[in-house]
């Protein structure tokens, strides 16, 4: 055996003893505490239930989740810091459908959610629902429509601002079912929610129409998303009627930096979809209105490409300025 061949033999064996060695140095994601950017202020929607989701999810990968409210100008702040953030699995972002399918439409962004983002996993979806005074004649989604048609601009709806989803939702209906009702934007879901329970409004499309629904004193005529409200399980959703095929539901999701490798991705993803999956989490998820409503990153991205183009039609063809 010559030289050479002897120095490359002892190299080859030398490499093999410590591969293993160096596999080990290698430390699998997450091997730190994980940040989750959430762009809006503590216990509203999107807080509450990212907070129940990725701590069940991060302590199952073995680590836990850092959460930094970034709240301001819907949003847009949170995710412009965001977009700064390293791609290298140590911070993700919390977004809703707002961000990511309605507001780009509305206004000029400092973000690209296609450029920027990448889908991690939608998580949750809250329970919207369509409640009208009682003083309104109608007992069905049906009647309801019939009324609006001969009445047209005399129904009013109440949403907690220009431009944002319940807004949207109110004329998304009124381009499906061909009606007129006139939009009143309140500073906030609650002012809206007062006036229709005084007879001020007629209809209203949140989530917190819920619990007057529940103890009789709204009607309610529909939910909003794929699934029925354990509150009143004989109530149908929009679509089960017929109405809301461009979508409404309000919905929740993680994103991560563009750049962030797929295997880290799917490792969260597949967290979030376990997670999800808990009873605990169910039960929690339940308390404040909402379920699991997993989609996978591929899915997720689909979700997010086809409401972009809906609520854009509905933007619009329903001249929805802010």
């Amino acid at each position: 055996m010559t030289f050479h061949r002897r120095r490359f033999l002892a190299a080859s064996a030398a490499t093999s003893l410590f591969a293993p060695s160096i596999a080990r140095a290698q430390k699998a994601w997450p091997d730190k505490q994980v940040k989750i950017i959430i762009p809006y202020a503590p216990g509203g929607p999107t807080d509450v239930t990212t907070r129940i989701v990725l701590t069940k999810a991060m302590a199952s990968l073995g680590q836990s989740a850092l959460f930094d409210n970034r709240a301001g100008a819907s949003g847009i702040i949170g995710a412009e810091v965001f977009k700064t953030s390293p791609a290298d699995g140590s911070t993700f972002f919390a977004a809703t459908v707002g961000i990511l399918c309605i507001t780009q439409h509305l206004q000029p962004v400092p973000y690209d959610a296609d450029r920027d983002f990448l889908p991690v996993a939608r998580t949750v979806t809250g329970w919207t629902g369509m409640a009208v005074h009682p003083s309104v004649p109608a007992k069905t989604l049906e009647e309801f429509i019939a009324y609006a048609k001969a009445n047209p601009g005399k129904v009013n709806y109440g949403s907690p601002g220009q431009g944002t989803l319940f807004h949207i939702v109110g004329e998304m209906l009124n381009l499906e079912a061909g009606i007129q009702m006139t939009h009143v934007p309140y500073k906030g879901s609650a002012p809206a929610l007062q006036d229709l329970l005084s007879g001020q409004i007629q209809v209203q499309f949140d989530p917190s129409t819920l619990p007057a629904i529940a103890d009789g004193r709204l009607r309610g005529l529909a939910v909003i998303g794929d699934a029925r409200w354990p509150g009143k399980l004989d109530l149908p959703t929009l679509k089960e009627q017929g109405y809301g095929k461009t979508g409404g539901d309000s919905w929740y999701g993680i994103v991560a930096v563009k750049g962030t490798s797929q295997p880290i991705i799917d490792t969260l993803s597949r967290a979030i979809d376990s997670a999800l999956k808990d009873p605990e989490v169910i039960e929690k998820l339940a308390g404040v209105q909402h379920f699991g409503s997993y989609l996978a990153p591929d899915a997720f991205r689909q979700k997010i490409l086809v409401e972009r183009q809906n609520f854009g039609d509905v933007i619009a063809k329903g001249n929805i300025k802010i």
